[in-house]
């Protein structure tokens, strides 16, 4: 996993604060925790090359097949 700089407690409630969401100080650590983690996950999306894999187009629809309907009712 690609490294990112972690947001520390100070920035996170700085952020919810100009977003309008103080944070309670018992939620700080949880909330930067899960922003961190975010942070993280992002980072290795930006990392993907689209062009590895082919459009939604390209794929049949054929969910529901195995149970014997041929139609698109789900």
């Amino acid at each position: 996993m690609p490294t990112t700089q972690d947001l520390l407690p100070h920035e996170v409630a700085r952020w919810a604060q100009r977003a309008g969401l103080p944070l309670e100080p018992g939620r700080l650590d949880l909330v930067t925790a899960t922003a961190n983690h975010i942070q993280g996950v992002i980072a290795v999306l930006r990392e993907l090359d689209p062009g590895e894999a082919a459009p939604a187009s390209a794929y049949p629809a054929r969910r529901g097949v195995e149970e014997g309907r041929d139609d698109a009712a789900v």
